[in-house]
C-alpha cells in the first residue's frame, strides 16, 4: 500500500482529477473532505500521510484548516493546491508550516513530485 492521501477540495471535479492523477503512483487516496471543518475531522479519524488542501471552501478556508491541523499534529504534511497563488497567500501557507504550494491547474508529474518532496522533509 502506498502513502495515504486525504484530498480536501469542495470541487468534485478537482477531487476526481487528483484522485485519477494518483492512480498507479505510490500514493493512495483514502478520503475526501469538501470543507475545512470536515478535513479536521477526517484527519483525526484517518491520520493520512499527506493532505492536499484547497483554500477557498465553505465553512472554514484551507489556510485556517491547515493551521488547526498543524497545531494538533505538528508533523502533518499538508500540500496547498489553489488558484490563489498570490505572494501573500503562499507566504501565509509557508508560515503556517505547510510543506508546499501548487497553483491550479496542476499536472500529474508536478503533483507527484510535490507530494514526494513533502515526505522528504522529515
Amino acid at each position: 500500500m502506498g502513502k495515504s492521501v486525504l484530498i480536501v477540495d469542495d470541487s468534485i471535479f478537482i477531487y476526481e482529477s487528483i484522485k485519477e492523477m494518483l492512480l498507479d503512483s505510490s500514493f493512495q487516496v483514502i478520503g475526501h473532505a469538501k470543507s475545512g471543518e470536515t478535513a479536521m475531522e477526517l484527519y483525526d479519524e484517518l491520520q493520512p500521510d499527506l493532505v492536499t488542501m484547497d483554500i477557498v471552501m465553505p465553512d472554514m478556508n484551507g489556510l485556517e484548516s491547515a493551521r488547526n491541523i498543524l497545531e494538533r499534529y505538528p508533523n502533518a504534511k499538508i500540500l496547498m493546491i489553489s488558484s490563489l497563488a498570490y505572494e501573500d497567500t503562499i507566504r501565509e501557507a509557508e508560515e503556517i508550516g505547510t510543506c508546499g504550494f501548487l497553483s491550479k491547474p496542476i499536472e500529474r508529474d508536478t503533483l507527484i513530485e510535490a507530494l514526494g518532496q513533502c515526505l522528504e522533509e522529515d
